[in-house]
């Protein structure tokens, strides 16, 4: 890889952007993805470039076949951040989890006695009320939200700032009698059916976990499949 391509590479890694190269593999010509702009010296077919601009959605590396020859595409994604609301008892065996699939946990709970070291070492927290923090991290669309207390207090202003952003991912703790009340309350709040449908709840898929842990696997699970299939 060119130099210029490590810097801008590490550059878009610290902003939380997705960026992708093509590399010509007999040449080593290469050209650079970063949204919608391209920069280097491999010209591409119009096919080719959808081709890479569809790898570097899925984030997946591929190899392309083009009038030119074979040209290997390579995604760099910074990690994926999960933001966890509520430090409750799930969170425990969940954040773990997201670290060992490539997520950076993010644990915010305005309880300051939840959202400790001790109780989750070495992971960012916030005891700011969520919306507040998720105005201040600005959620993105490699980000998932997922809110955990049972408390409309604290999940709801969280599912509002969640409902406003770009995240892949929302989902809430609840059962379904609980999630009803949840989407009437947003309702309330002006937001109509095709966004409240962005919401997974009751949060993770239905494998019937019974444990904290099981219930964490479920939310991975579930993210893990919208992630890579989408909305299904």
């Amino acid at each position: 890889m060119k130099s210029r391509y490590i810097d801008a590479v590490i550059a878009a890694n610290a902003e939380s952007r997705s960026v992708a190269l093509a590399t010509e593999l007999k040449s080593g010509a290469q050209l650079y993805l970063d949204g919608e702009q391209m920069e280097g010296d491999l010209a591409l077919d119009e096919m080719s470039l959808d081709a890479m601009r569809e790898a570097l959605r899925t984030d997946r590396n591929t190899t392309l076949d083009t009038p030119q020859g074979r040209v290997f595409v390579q995604v760099f994604t910074p990690p994926r951040r999960c933001f966890v609301i509520g430090a409750v008892h799930v969170a425990q065996p969940l954040v773990p989890m997201l670290i060992a699939t490539d997520y950076k946990p993010i644990v915010i709970d305005p309880r300051g006695a939840w959202a400790t070291e001790a109780r989750f070492p070495g992971v960012e927290l916030s005891s700011e009320w969520p919306d507040e923090a998720l105005e201040r991290y600005k959620p993105d669309r490699a980000s998932a939200i997922v809110t955990l207390t049972h408390d409309p207090k604290i999940d709801d202003p969280a599912l509002i700032a969640a409902l406003r952003s770009e995240a892949f991912y929302i989902g809430a703790l609840g059962s379904r009698r609980t999630h009803a009340k949840r989407l009437e309350r947003l309702a309330a709040e002006g937001f109509g059916e095709n966004e409240l449908s962005r919401i997974h709840g009751p949060v993770g898929l239905n494998i019937g976990g019974i444990s904290h842990a099981e219930v964490a696997v479920s939310i991975i699970a579930e993210m893990t499949q919208v992630l890579r299939r989408g909305e299904v």
